[in-house]
């Protein structure tokens, strides 16, 4: 069961609250899911499909809870590839059905007194902070999708209309989502990226238990992230140093085979030795090693000298 999966089904375990917010839910289950079929004479029919049962009796309660109507449901088996089966709710032709298309604003008169459909969200129906955020998870429960979070952060709706995209993301947006729009494949996705916010999202809908699943995961993946930036940079610096100490002790044995320890200053012969004998060792282990002991740059001083010694050498001799 997918992480997107479960978050509805825990949104349908919601209480439905006042009636103000099961008409704002129910507009947006049927503004971005709804299909409305007009046979003439001003006759119309409402049908909403949908994989998940839950959101099968949410709906079929929204409607009763409302109108006091029984939506009729048909199941539909998918035996291809296992699918889930594909739930139907019908509201046939009737008075009820102009009514619930009227109240939830999905029809309007135009100028000339036909029936259009409403491609926008009626402020009516979001006049109240309760209604928007009930609007949402309508809208969410009926085309809206959530990637894995253990392998994205991403969560979207998809609408067909672009008109009905521009206002879902404005009203997402009056909630500081940063919610933006693309065009895939004759669709519109209006998505959230950043985990912060389809976290403030989950909250706003009413899935604690998916946020706070949401967020164990960001604070897994976050404390990973920062183990593995640590090992990173342990291991890069591990690197540096045993280059650095290879180099090193190749300068050092160079200039005793052609000048000899005996040439060198008693400062620099006492490192060069130090560090043939320790070659793992660090600057500051190094330094530590030495009577009187000296720091880290001191020790970094001398080798450096070795290092010129040793260039040098080879300019001499021409093996530069």
């Amino acid at each position: 069961m997918s992480f997107s999966y479960r978050t509805k089904s825990e949104l349908c375990r919601m209480s439905t609250g006042p009636r103000c917010c099961m008409l704002a839910e129910l507009a947006g289950i049927i503004h971005i899911s709804g299909v409305i079929e007009i046979s003439g004479r001003g006759r119309y029919s409402l049908k909403i499909s949908t994989e998940n049962a839950s959101l099968a009796r949410r709906i079929f309660v929204l409607f009763k809870e409302l109108y006091n109507i029984n939506a009729e449901i048909l199941v539909r088996k998918n035996t291809r590839l296992r699918k889930k089966n594909s739930y139907l709710l019908v509201i046939p032709t009737s008075n009820d059905t102009k009514k619930i298309l009227a109240d939830t604003y999905s029809i309007y008169r135009n100028e000339t007194e036909h029936i259009a459909l409403n491609g926008t969200i009626d402020s009516s129906l979001i006049e109240n902070g309760c209604c928007k955020k009930a609007y949402l998870r309508g809208a969410f429960l009926g085309g809206g999708s959530m990637s894995d979070p253990e392998k994205m952060y991403h969560l979207e709706f998809v609408t067909h209309r672009a008109e009905y995209a521009d206002s879902l993301c404005e009203l997402l947006n009056f909630f500081d989502l940063h919610a933006k729009i693309i065009e895939r494949k004759n669709n519109y996705v209006v998505y959230l990226k950043e985990g912060e916010h389809i976290v403030k999202l989950l909250n706003i809908m009413g899935a604690h238990s998916a946020l706070l699943n949401l967020e164990n995961i960001r604070a897994y993946k976050d404390m990973r992230n920062n183990i593995n930036r640590i090992v990173n940079c342990e291991t890069a610096n591990l690197t540096k140093t045993i280059n650095a100490s290879m180099r090193q002790i190749e300068n050092i044995e160079y200039i005793n085979k052609h000048l000899g320890y005996e040439k060198l200053p008693q400062s620099l012969k006492e490192v060069a030795e130090l560090r043939l004998n320790y070659p793992d060792a660090s600057l500051k282990e190094l330094g530590e090693m030495l009577d009187p002991p000296i720091g880290k740059s001191g020790v970094n001083h001398r080798l450096r000298k070795l290092d010129k010694l040793a260039e040098d050498l080879r300019q001499e001799k021409g093996e530069m």
